[in-house]
């Protein structure tokens, strides 16, 4: 065991837990400042819209305040989603305005016509992919019958026209004003995660060489929190991916999202295995009605096992060169299967079932996942060079 290895497993200030504090300052900086992106593109964009508003033709220019609105329905925190939400929208207004002309037969507006128009608008806000403009349906007849008044031709032309001025606005100053990308929180939430898995195990290795039941038992409580960090790595890995669509910074700034979709299911797998192996250990430790339990004399290697495990995911992350992350694999996979083959040629004392074997074998498949991504990524780097040769 190196110093290094040491030092990331004991307390004071590791390695890991320093990476973590600074990708979990970087992921809260970077989910600031998108926030204050949008909010000023939505500013400038309301602007931009009222500026032009008394501009459009007819009595159009006589709804001005429609116009910004529009700006700031279309805001979305991606190109691809602007433009989707900005277009649904409008569908749903159109709907909306034509269910209200329709309505318009049964004469002025009477409580009667109101909640005819406002149970039709939502069923039709129910039609499939309406999306955004679900909500505005019913908003939009009920305007044209209550603010239309006398004239609901005029007002129908110059809302929608307006709606659809400010609508235009906004995805233009999403698409033009530093469109977002969001391939930073994604990478960031990916090392958090493996980091994390990494801490787990090691946590888990320290009790086990500890008096039972062990005084550190803060690692057993954290299987919902990994189980979420998982969910939220993947909404971030999908946010990236939606950020990139219909956005030309993509271009100057190229990444591979398909493999962090890869990277994020071996880390949903060995997530899997991690909190099996933590419910495994704590029933072991706590539960009164677990026949399964493991022996003394396993305690010490399994708790090695555990930590070279562990190595191996905090050597992904910490970038070290692959022939140095193919030889903590390996002496890993040695450690576990030697472990494996001790187990199964030795009777315990105690007579008990074993819960070794089971830890074991959520070892070796965690193994088994960095594997299959480290030879992936070798596959894909062979490929990269031999169209680049």
């Amino acid at each position: 065991m190196t110093t290094t290895d040491e030092a990331a497993r004991t307390g004071g200030p590791s390695l890991p837990r320093r990476l973590w504090r600074i990708a979990s300052g970087n992921v809260r900086s970077a989910l600031l400042w998108p926030r204050l992106q949008l909010a000023f593109k939505a500013g400038l964009a309301a602007g931009i819209a009222f500026a032009i508003a008394p501009f459009m033709p007819g009595s159009a220019a006589d709804y001005p305040y429609y116009a910004p609105l529009g700006a700031l329905v279309a805001m979305y925190e991606n190109v691809a989603g602007s433009m989707k939400q900005g277009i649904q929208t409008l569908a749903g207004l159109a709907i909306g305005v034509g269910l209200a002309f329709v309505l318009f037969i049964l004469g002025s507006p009477t409580p009667l016509t109101v909640g005819v128009v406002m149970a039709f608008g939502v069923i039709l806000a129910g039609l499939p992919k309406i999306g955004a403009g679900r909500d505005w349906i019913p908003t939009a007849a009920l305007l044209v019958l209550l603010v239309g008044g006398h004239d609901p031709d005029q007002f129908s032309f110059g809302y929608l026209l307006q709606m659809g001025a400010g609508v235009t606005v906004g995805i233009l100053v999403n698409l033009l004003v530093f469109p977002p990308l969001h391939f930073r929180a994604a990478e960031l939430s990916i090392a958090e995660l493996r980091l994390a898995l990494a801490q787990q195990l090691w946590d888990m290795a320290k009790a086990l060489k500890e008096s039972w039941p062990p005084e550190h038992e803060d690692w057993s409580k954290r299987s919902d929190a990994l189980e979420a960090s998982a969910r939220s790595v993947r909404l971030a890995v999908e946010k990236a991916d939606a950020s990139r669509r219909a956005n030309p910074r993509r271009r100057l700034h190229p990444r591979d999202i398909d493999q962090d979709y890869r990277n994020l299911r071996d880390l949903e797998r060995v997530t899997f295995h991690v909190q099996d192996v933590t419910q495994v250990l704590s029933d072991v430790i706590w539960a009164k009605d677990t026949p399964f339990v493991v022996p003394d004399e396993y305690a010490a290697p399994l708790a090695d096992a555990m930590a070279a495990v562990g190595d191996v995911l905090r050597a992904v992350e910490e970038e070290e060169s692959p022939e140095r992350r193919a030889e903590l694999s390996a002496e890993a996979d040695d450690i576990v299967k030697a472990l494996t083959a001790r187990v199964g040629s030795e009777e315990t004392a105690t007579g008990a079932p074993s819960a070794v074997e089971s830890i074991l074998l959520s070892l070796h498949r965690m193994l088994r996942v960095v594997k299959e991504s480290a030879d992936r990524d070798q596959r894909g780097s062979g490929d990269e060079q031999s169209i680049a040769e």
